[in-house]
């Protein structure tokens, strides 16, 4: 028995709502975010608006552990692509900031293809710092169960990283939450220490 059209036209609405939640550099059209991020190389506070949910411009106040130097970061973030089907969602991003001092900038690429159960991302930069370099990183995900919208959502994962200065890979767990507005992802390694990436969107 074929379900009514307006079960799947829930359960499509549903699907939107959580991928679009997700740790997405672009928000809605017309919507404010704002993140702190906490790793072993930064530590950062960033505020983004985007007035199409084509782009976005924020700005972000950073601190940068490997060189010990403090930076304020103008941003721009483009949707290159995406595309929706039925079960799933694709995106790549353009991302760039531009700092206050030292012509300091970086540039690079964010790209996410998820399904309500699977994740995979991956994010690459280009830094202009005291030295230059090169920051990388894998992500892989599963969704235990499939909340419905309103619910606790969970994301058990696994996040590998490199960059040119030391050229060391990590890989460790990370466990992601979102409810509502608000989403919190956790890692710990005992090499790099906590990965911490918090979100609120308004």
């Amino acid at each position: 028995m074929i379900p009514p059209m307006g079960i799947f036209l829930k359960l499509f609405v549903v699907f939107i709502f959580v991928l679009e939640f997700e740790a997405r550099p672009i928000s809605y059209s017309g919507g404010h975010t704002l993140m702190h991020f906490n790793d072993s190389m930064k530590e950062s506070v960033y505020y983004h608006y985007s007035p199409t949910y084509k782009y976005s411009f924020g700005i972000e106040s950073l601190k940068d552990k490997t060189f010990n130097t403090s930076s304020a970061y103008l941003r721009l973030t483009y949707l290159l692509n995406r595309k929706n089907t039925k079960n799933s969602q694709r995106n790549l991003y353009f991302q760039s900031g531009l700092a206050n001092k030292d012509s300091n900038h970086f540039f690079g690429i964010h790209g996410d293809w998820e399904t309500r159960r699977y994740f995979i991302g991956f994010d690459y930069k280009e830094v202009n710092n005291i030295i230059d370099y090169k920051d990388k990183h894998i992500q892989l995900g599963v969704a235990p169960y499939l909340g419905e919208y309103g619910d606790l959502h969970t994301w058990l994962m696994v996040k590998t990283k490199k960059n040119s200065i030391n050229n060391k890979q990590i890989t460790y767990p990370v466990v992601k939450f979102f409810k509502g507005n608000v989403l919190l992802e956790l890692g710990y390694d005992k090499k790099t220490d906590w990965d911490i990436h918090f979100m609120y969107r308004f």
